[in-house]
C-alpha cells in the first residue's frame, strides 16, 4: 500500500463513517478497486487505525456533549448524563461479546471479495428504508405516537444492531439510527447516541492491536507507517466534516436516499463479483 491509496482509503472511511452506507463495506470495495493484496489481519489492522481517526472525529464535534458526559461518569455523579454513560456502556455488551467470542469469524468475510459486502449494503438499504417509512405512520414500534428519550432497552436494542453491523456492508451507524427510529426515540438522539457508542469497542480494539504489535504478535510492514499516518489523518479530517452533516440529515429525515445507494452499489457488488 502506497500513500496515495492510504489517502484515498481515508477519505473513504471518514465519509461512509458517518453517512449510513458502511465504512468497512466501502473500504472492501476500494480495496479491490484500486488492487490492495492485504490479508485478513493486516486489512483488519488498518481499518482499525481509520477507525480511531473518525473516533477522534466525533469526539472533536461532539465535544461540548461529550465533556460533561467525561465529567458526570468519573466524578460518580448519578445525574442524567452519569446514566446516559451507563446506557451507552450497555449497548457495547453485544459487540463486545461478538468480539471476544467470534473475531475470527468475522474476520474471514474482510478481503475475501465483494459478495458479502453486496449482500449486506442490499439489507441496509432494506433497514433504511423500512425506518423511513415507519416513522411516517401514525404509530411508532412502542406504540406512541411521540418520539421519546432513548431507554435501557432501547439501548441494549440499539447494541445488538451494533453488533450484527460488524459484516462488511451492513452499515453501524444506518443500523443504529434505523433500530432507535423504529423503537421510536428521537432522531437527533438516537444519531448523537450511535456516534458515541462506537468509542468504546473502537478504541478497545485499538488498543489490543497496539498490544499485539508491541508484543510482536501484528506488525505494519505489509502496509507501512507512512501510509497509516497518512491514511490516519485523512480519516479524521473528512470525519469532522461527515458528521456535522450527518448530524444535520437525520434531523431532516433525508437518509432514504442513501438506501437508494446503497441497492445501486450492493447489486453492482454483486453483478462484478
Amino acid at each position: 500500500m502506497d500513500c496515495l491509496d492510504a489517502l484515498i482509503m481515508g477519505i473513504v472511511q471518514g465519509l461512509a463513517e458517518y453517512l449510513p452506507i458502511s465504512s468497512s463495506g466501502h473500504l472492501e470495495i476500494f480495496r479491490e478497486l484500486l488492487g490492495l493484496k492485504l490479508s485478513g489481519e493486516d486489512s483488519l489492522q488498518f481499518d482499525v487505525v481509520l477507525h480511531v481517526a473518525t473516533v477522534l472525529s466525533t469526539i472533536v464535534v461532539l465535544w461540548r456533549e461529550f465533556m460533561p458526559l467525561c465529567k458526570s461518569f468519573f466524578t460518580f455523579n448519578n445525574d442524567a448524563n452519569c446514566k446516559y454513560v451507563y446506557k451507552i456502556l450497555l449497548s457495547c455488551v453485544p459487540v463486545a461479546i461478538v468480539g471476544f467470542c467470534f473475531k475470527d469469524f468475522v474476520e474471514q468475510f474482510f478481503g475475501d471479495g465483494l459478495l458479502v459486502v453486496g449482500i449486506c449494503l442490499i439489507v441496509t438499504a432494506a433497514l433504511l428504508a423500512f425506518a423511513y417509512f415507519t416513522r411516517t405512520r401514525p404509530l411508532t414500534l412502542t406504540g406512541s405516537c411521540r418520539p421519546r428519550d432513548i431507554s435501557w432497552w432501547d439501548a441494549f436494542i440499539i447494541g445488538c444492531a451494533q453488533a450484527v453491523a460488524v459484516l462488511p456492508g451492513l452499515s453501524r451507524s444506518g443500523s443504529t439510527i434505523a433500530t432507535g427510529i423504529l423503537l421510536g426515540d428521537k432522531r437527533e438522539q438516537v444519531a448523537q447516541f450511535s456516534f458515541f457508542m462506537v468509542i468504546i469497542p473502537i478504541l478497545g480494539e485499538a488498543l489490543l492491536d497496539i498490544k499485539d504489535i508491541i508484543g510482536g504478535e501484528v506488525g505494519s510492514e505489509a502496509i507501512g507507517w507512512a501510509p497509516l499516518l497518512l491514511g490516519f489523518l485523512a480519516s479524521f479530517i473528512v470525519g469532522c466534516l461527515a458528521c456535522k452533516w450527518m448530524l444535520n440529515l437525520v434531523k431532516k429525515g433525508k437518509l432514504v436516499w442513501f438506501a437508494v445507494y446503497c441497492v445501486i452499489v450492493g447489486t453492482i457488488c454483486i453483478i462484478f463479483n
